[in-house]
């Protein structure tokens, strides 16, 4: 799905367009039909900083809620219909330690992290579902952010506030993605 016939749909949803928008996020956490940097940069498009915002933040705390559900009442043989077993086994180190959460909240705040099938995972373990909607809900916020404001920079035309925006976008995710595994071994060795 291309980012201006999505726009253009949730738009002609009219007074309805927040729950559409809202239900997409959730979706995108859930399922993944559409990557999730596409629609928070659409809800910051559509409906400015703090609208997008807010609807960005509840549709994927309800996403991530429904994918952390599913996970915790079917188990590991639905989870792995979503999630392949190899990432599974990367991440069980998380559900090994009631003390994660340092780790947890870190992860949803790294960029380019795949954080739907962290709810997944999670979900396998002995979080309660308080902490896992704390950690997930404050970790992804900063990327909810940032989308959204690269959205309403396009919406109004602030080209070089958003072209500031992208090259502080791709700093802080080529940092992350060179130390991410140097982190992980870091934090797998000081939970184990």
């Amino acid at each position: 799905m291309d980012r201006d016939r999505l726009a253009s749909f949730l738009d002609s949803l009219g007074p309805l367009s927040f729950i559409g928008f809202i239900i997409l996020q959730m979706l995108q956490v859930v399922a993944a039909p559409i990557p999730g940097e596409v629609t928070g940069f659409i809800g910051g498009y559509l409906y400015g900083v703090l609208i997008g915002i807010v609807l960005s933040t509840i549709g994927l705390t309800l996403g991530s809620l429904v994918a952390f559900i599913i996970s915790k009442n079917f188990g590991r043989p639905f989870v792995e219909k979503f999630v392949k077993s190899k990432t599974i086994e990367r991440y069980e180190y998380l559900l090994k330690h009631r003390k994660a959460a340092f780790l947890v909240f870190f992860l949803f705040l790294l960029p380019g992290f795949p954080k739907d099938y962290l709810c997944y995972v999670l979900g396998l373990g002995p979080m309660s579902t308080k902490e896992f909607l704390l950690l997930s809900t404050a970790g992804r916020f900063s990327g909810t952010v940032l989308l959204t404001l690269g959205g309403t920079y396009i919406r109004n035309q602030q080209y070089y506030r958003f072209s500031i925006l992208v090259g502080i976008a791709i700093v802080i995710l080529l940092l992350s993605m060179a130390y991410r595994d140097k982190l992980e071994k870091l934090f797998k060795k000081w939970h184990s």
